[in-house]
């Protein structure tokens, strides 16, 4: 046996000894760590562990998409505030439109009450005058219908030429039919009858009671002469006619319940009178 062979060994037992690197890196948006060793002799003198570390970098294709992200964004609060204020625009723009038309409606409704109102007091106008008209034409026939009847006789016996064939062409006629819109031979209408009683003498009137009462020179109630075309309404809008054929009466078609009569002017007292003879 060796005489050292029970003597221990004063070396320093081997062993493998690794130096480690830390790396670090970004993958996919991750930390990364990598750590690599390399064995060593036992002999070696030991170096401390070195560890290196690097820090994340930003790409350029992360750059981009960060850059992307930041666009689209500010694109989507753009929209937004675009459609805000579009929305608040057109909501102004409706309550605009809708002040407009009350108002609209509003002066259309006042001025339809004006309207109806002046007609209304045309209307009332023109009744107190048609009174008015009738009570002095009363008072003045008075002495035509009533109380100077041979005058009245007179006035219808010396009616001559004209006047005369008038009164006995009307007076043919009396009993027929009234009929709306008829000018004869069979049946008429009120202007119908005036129209073709007055071509019987060679004057042409006018066909309509409107036109008729206008067609020659306004005369009074009071002063009225065999021929003169009365009427009913105002002059120019009258919606009868008929003839005064003296002794205070006239002739005329009245109505399809009565047809062609004679009825003294107390009767239904006319508005008016023209003279075209």
């Amino acid at each position: 046996m060796s005489p050292n062979a029970l003597i221990p060994s004063h070396r320093k037992p081997r062993r493998s000894a690794s130096s480690r690197a830390l790396r670090a890196g970004v993958t996919g948006g991750f930390l990364t760590l990598a750590v690599t060793g390399a064995t060593v002799p036992a002999n070696a003198a030991e170096k401390p562990v070195s560890e290196t570390q690097e820090m994340p970098t930003i790409t350029a294709a992360l750059a981009t998409s960060a850059t992307k992200s930041a666009d689209t964004a500010q694109q989507v609060a753009f929209s937004y505030e675009r459609q805000a204020l579009q929305d608040a625009t057109e909501a102004k723009a409706d309550k605009a439109a809708d002040k407009a038309k009350a108002a609209a409606d509003k002066k259309a409704k006042a001025e339809a009450e004006a309207k109806k109102a002046a007609d209304e007091a045309r209307r009332a106008k023109e009744a107190a005058q048609a009174r008015a008209s009738r009570s002095d034409a009363r008072s003045t026939l008075s002495d035509v219908s009533g109380g100077s009847s041979s005058s009245s006789s007179s006035s219808s016996s010396s009616a001559t030429g004209s006047a005369a064939t008038l009164v006995s062409f009307l007076k043919a006629q009396l009993g027929k039919a009234y009929v709306m819109g008829s000018n004869g031979p069979a049946s008429y209408d009120c202007s119908g009858l005036t129209q073709a009683a007055f071509s019987q003498i060679g004057i042409d009137l006018p066909r309509v009671s409107q036109s008729q009462s206008t067609a020659g020179t306004q005369v009074g109630l009071g002063n009225l002469q065999v021929g003169d075309i009365l009427y009913w309404g105002s002059a120019g809008s009258a919606y009868h006619v008929a003839v005064y054929v003296g002794n205070g009466n006239f002739i005329g078609a009245q109505n399809p319940s009565t047809g062609i009569v004679e009825r003294p002017l107390n009767y239904d007292m006319p508005t008016g009178a023209v003279r075209v003879l």
